[in-house]
């Protein structure tokens, strides 16, 4: 029941966070779209929000296809970086600091609200869901952090298991001081009843 205009943009956008997450510069994509049944005006929707993000991020569409099936989308997406310049995550070294953008754990506390599992004022509602559902890759950062950042990516699997994933391909150990992870407000408003606000930061995914 998800609408079709935050499909269309966050199918997109969660491509584009992978290319920010290596210092890359976004260039083009290309669409694989399965659809049950031609539904004229979801498809409508669906491509005006994915061209809508495309623009915004100077990404041409240049190709895919389309096939009769169970609804699935899948975007392949292409970008440029000078080489030696990308950012991956197996160059942490001992004494890095770990930075995080935004916080973690936004995303979830909108599902959690679609779900009925947890009540939020509107304002802080609306802004979690838009969190879930229209995600912002962070291209900028990406290229502003190439030569500073020794290793990155996006927090798509949660913060710990994305650090795991830099711990091991980096070959290090990486401690976490909780205290110090950014709540959003919404997050410290739940956190006053519910334990398990730090959990969602440390551990939700669909960040990015």
């Amino acid at each position: 029941d998800t609408d079709p205009c935050d499909l269309g943009w966050k199918a997109l956008a969660v491509n584009l966070s992978d290319l920010a997450a290596m210092g890359a510069q976004a260039r083009w994509a290309v669409l694989g779209l399965a659809l049950p049944d031609v539904d004229e005006p979801w498809l409508s929707r669906f491509a005006d929000a994915l061209f809508h993000c495309a623009d915004q991020y100077g990404v041409d569409l240049v190709g895919g296809d389309t096939t009769r099936g169970p609804l699935a989308i899948g975007v392949t997406i292409f970008g440029e970086v000078p080489n030696g310049s990308a950012i991956r995550r197996d160059g942490a070294h001992p004494g890095d600091e770990i930075w995080i953008s935004g916080h973690p754990g936004l995303a979830a506390l909108g599902l959690a609200c679609l779900q009925q599992r947890i009540t939020l004022p509107t304002a802080a509602r609306t802004r979690c869901i838009h969190a879930l559902q229209h995600p912002e890759p962070r291209l900028a950062l990406g290229l502003a952090l190439r030569g500073v950042a020794s290793a990155m990516l996006d927090v798509s699997d949660g913060l710990i298991q994305d650090l795991g994933h830099v711990a091991r391909n980096s070959g290090m150990g990486i401690e976490i001081d909780s205290g110090a992870v950014p709540l959003s407000p919404a997050g410290r408003l739940i956190a006053r009843t519910d334990g398990t606000a730090l959990r969602r930061a440390l551990t939700a995914g669909d960040d990015y």
